[in-house]
Order: structure tokens, then sequence, then C-alpha cells
């Protein structure tokens, strides 16, 4: 007790004594009002700026509810968030500023040695701000692209952090919640440490958990998201950069979308990333999603220690071309192991105050067959959620290259439906390529696979690769379509319905040790040249 209490004298000593000296202030001691009502952002972001002026310090938030509009953070401050502290995003539009088109309750651009501390909220408000921008689109105040009277507005939408430029960021310990854009993005940084951060915000769409955009140097490490779009999202959004050097480890997350993504945009690149201990749950899309279609590149990315429940889909690996009239880009270097997977029969994300599209409504009506009540969304009945496999995609002529799953184990819903996926195997070359197709793990309809589709691969190595469904599935377990230099290593699959279990077609080069099945290999492989 002794120490413990000299410890917390020294605490207090050294606070009182940086706040002699000009390095801590308090918010409170300049007026700013804890009423959650009143806007305290003029008060705040003096401060902000005189302690910067000063060669740095700290800007505390005390406990109680503060509201504010736009922050700019400056070099060498720390926007320290106490126990009990929330941060309150303003309900008017009006209140907040931009960096190029993003708005964001808290900015930066081209600033050093930044950081918001502490175990307070960053609360956007991102129900009372919407209701600003719809009240606003309909007078004619605010202008958009018409398909916001459909689809969700962009103009007026802030995110809670957007950090663009800056170098030496820390953002720690504290909770971000209720965006009504993505939560936060972290844009041609170098130099950032996100740790044990709580990102909870699924009141509205297009709700990214956490962004980090063409940034170098990165970690992400003890955090847990919660978030109704991608929970951990890598881009790269400028041809002439990328995300290099990003460790990732022991996170939790949970998402409408996909779990762990790289792309939608990929326009530079990426590469060097090591990610482990992830924990994904609840996600509609994919709990791993890996997609190079804009033109950049995809390499030398080590992912392992993965537990994904109650997720869409296990593994979605997808090379293509978006960008039409540029390059096509590359995707090779990915090694995946330790991974268990349970895939449901129902849809995953059900719950969410928004949820993912049923993928499944046979297209030109919604007269579908009538399910459980556990298939039904928005009053539709649909066909059991999962009939989609694992997958690793490129487009012809540019393979998806050395890609590695080690040590994967994948249950799966299983009970497709013979209307909905039935494809003959001399039919195999009908799927589409959809070259050009948003990527997502339905973006080919239903495949002919229920374990694992691959198509246009080389330098392949599937190993200790254990899969099983729930219930029975008609279709092949792994079916491989124009896929070179393969070996499939100790690859289990307990029981089939229908034969082949494992499909070959203009599929050369392949290797098969120890396949773990239920009949002879003769009778479980087949190969073709459809």
């Amino acid at each position: 007790m002794t120490r413990l209490y000299s410890t917390i004298l020294f605490i207090l000593f050294t606070f009182h004594l940086l706040l002699s000296q000009g390095k801590v202030v308090l918010i409170t001691d300049a007026g700013a009002v804890a009423d959650g009502r009143t806007n305290n952002q003029k008060i705040i972001q003096s401060l902000i700026d005189q302690v910067a002026e000063k060669g740095g310090g700290s800007v505390v938030v005390p406990p109680g509810n503060f509201m504010t509009g736009s922050l700019f953070l400056k070099s060498g401050v720390d926007l320290h968030l106490s126990l009990g502290a929330s941060l309150l995003g303003a309900h008017s539009t009006n209140d907040y500023l931009k960096i190029g088109q993003r708005a964001a309750l808290i900015l930066a651009h081209d600033q050093q040695n930044i950081s918001i501390s502490g175990e307070g909220i960053l609360d956007g408000q991102g129900q009372e701000l919407m209701v600003d921008v719809f009240k606003k689109l309909r007078s004619g105040e605010l202008k958009d692209n018409p398909v916001w009277l459909v689809k969700r507005p962009e103009t007026g939408r802030a995110l809670i952090v957007y950090f663009k430029g800056c170098s030496g960021v820390k953002v720690t310990g504290i909770t971000l919640k209720n965006s009504s854009n993505w939560v936060q993005d972290y844009r041609e940084c170098d130099g950032v440490t996100i740790d044990r951060i709580t990102v909870q915000s699924t009141v509205y769409w297009n709700n990214d958990g956490l962004d980090i955009t063409d940034s170098k140097n990165v970690r992400i490490t003890n955090c847990m998201i919660n978030s109704s779009d991608d929970a951990l999202c890598f881009k790269s959004e400028n041809p002439n950069a990328s995300c290099e050097n990003i460790v990732v480890d022991s996170c939790i997350l949970r998402s409408s979308a996909n779990g762990l993504k790289f792309g939608t945009a990929n326009y530079g690149g990426f590469r060097n990333f090591r990610i482990s201990n992830l924990t994904v749950y609840d996600t509609y899309r994919s709990a791993i999603a890996l997609e190079s279609v804009d033109g950049g590149y995809m390499e030398d990315i080590i992912i392992k220690n993965v537990s994904a429940t109650n997720t869409g889909n296990a593994i979605f690996i997808r090379r293509g071309h978006r960008n039409k009239s540029g390059a096509v880009g590359s995707l090779k270097g990915i090694h995946i192991s330790n991974l268990v997977a349970d895939i449901p029969l129902y849809k995953p994300d059900q719950g969410y105050p928004i949820e993912g599209p049923p993928d499944h409504l046979r297209p030109g009506t919604d007269k579908m067959p009538v399910r459980p009540s556990h298939y039904h969304i928005y009053g539709h009945p649909y066909l059991p959620y999962n009939l989609l496999p694992s997958s690793i995609v490129g487009i012809p002529g540019y393979p998806v290259e050395d890609v590695t799953l080690e040590n994967i184990t994948i249950s799966f819903g299983g009970r497709a439906d013979k209307e909905i996926a039935y494809i003959p195997l001399k039919a195999i070359g009908s799927i589409p390529e959809n070259e050009a197709g948003y990527p997502e793990f339905s973006m080919f309809g239903e495949l002919p696979a229920w374990g694992l589709y691959m198509r246009h691969a080389v330098g392949i190595i599937i190993k200790n690769f254990n899969i099983s469904f729930k219930e029975d599935d008609f279709r092949p377990a792994l079916v491989l379509d124009d896929v070179k230099k393969i070996e499939l290593t100790d690859i289990q699959i307990p029981s089939a319905k229908e034969m082949p279990m494992i499909l070959l077609n203009n599929t050369v080069g392949v290797a098969i040790k120890n396949l773990k099945i239920p009949v002879s290999q003769d009778k479980a492989i087949s190969k073709t040249n459809y």
C-alpha cells in the first residue's frame, strides 16, 4: 500500500507540475461546459493552438459530456480523454470542417507527434447528425448525388477521426462510437500506433471501424471493433503511395460486412503485413478478404491464428480488373495459417441495426419457397444463407500467385438447394468472370463447390485443410479450374453426398499427398477438360 500511495502522489505531483508549466491544460479551466448541449469548439481549439505554440503538451477533457464541432489537432499535442469524459459531435453539418472532401470531428493534416489518449469516449452522434443531413438535403441546402434517395448520402457525413499526411501518431485507450461515416481513417501517414481502442459504431451505413489508407509503419494491437461495415480495412487510393510495414495483433472484429479486408481500393499497393491473433464473429461477408482489383500490387501478406465464428465466408482472395483502362495489378505471396471458421446456415449479421442484404433472392422474383423464420429479412423469405465456399480467383491470363493455406479448419452450413446452386460440371465454364465487378465473395453467384473454389491460380499450397458441413451438400468439396502447380497435402473431408469430392478442371501440376476421405481416391477425384 505504501508503494501504491507513493506512486499516486508522484503522478499527482507530476501532473500539477506539468499543469503549472502549461504542459497540461483542462478545458474546463478555459470555460468549457459539460452539459452535452453547449458547443465548446472554439474553447477547445484555442487550447490546442496555445499548447502547440508552446511546444506541445496535453489538452485534457475531464469527466463530463462536452459537445464540440471539428477540432484540428496540432503537432506535439495530446488530446486526453479522462475516464468518464465524453467528447460529443455536434448535431449540425455547419459545425464540421474538412480536409479535402473529408469532414471529421477530430482532424489533423501534415502534423507530427500527435495523439489521442485516455479512457474516455469520442461519440460522433451519427444518428443526430444524419437528421440534420437529411433535413438539409430535402430543403436543398445540401446537394448530393440523387442516389441518396435510395441508398445513402455522401455529403454531410462526418468521420470521428481523420488524419492525413501525419507522422508519429498514437491513438490509445479510447472508445469511438456512433459515426455517421467511416469511424476513423489514417491516410498517407507514417508511424501510427493504435492500441487498446474500442469501436462501437452500428448506427448508420458505411461505418468502417478502422481504415488505414496508404500509410506505412503501422501497429494495431489489442483493439475491439464492432461496426456496420468493414471492421478493419486497408486501402490504397493513391497510385503513388502504398500501405507497407503493418503489424496487427490481438484484435476482436465484429462486422456487418467483412472482418479483415484489403481493398476495395488498391491503386498503389500493399506490402509486408504481419497479422496475428484475430477473433472475428457475426460477420456478414468474409472473415478475411484480400482484393486486388484496381491495378496495384499485393504481396508478402502473412495472416495467422484466426478464429472466426458465425461468419458468412471464411476466405475470399480476388485478383480482378475493375479499372478496365489501366494495368492489371498483382496478388502474390499470401500465407494464411491456423484459421478455424464456423459458417452458419443462417444469416450471420442478424440483429445489426443495419444488416447486409439477402444475397440469395432468386433473380426476377421475390417469391421464394417458405423457409423457417430465421431465414427471413425485411419480410422476404430467402434460401439458406451460406451457399458459397472460400475462394481464390484470378482472371484469365492474370492468376493469383503463390498462396499458402495451412492448418485450416472450416465447418460449413451446407444444404445448398439445386434450384439455386446447381451447375452441371460440364457447364463449369459458365461461371461469370466478372473481371470489373465490385469484389465480394458473392460476386460470381452460386459456385459449384461447397468448401473451396479456385480459378486462375498458380503456385498454390494447401496443407492440413479440414472442411466439413453440418448438413449435406450435393456439390463437390473442392473445385479447381485453370490451376497450375498446386500441392494438396493432408486434406481431410469426412463426408460427401455425391461424387466427385474433388474436381480438377484444366488443372495441371497437381501433387496430392495423404488425402483423408471416406472413399477411394480414384472415386473421389475427377479430372476434366471442359
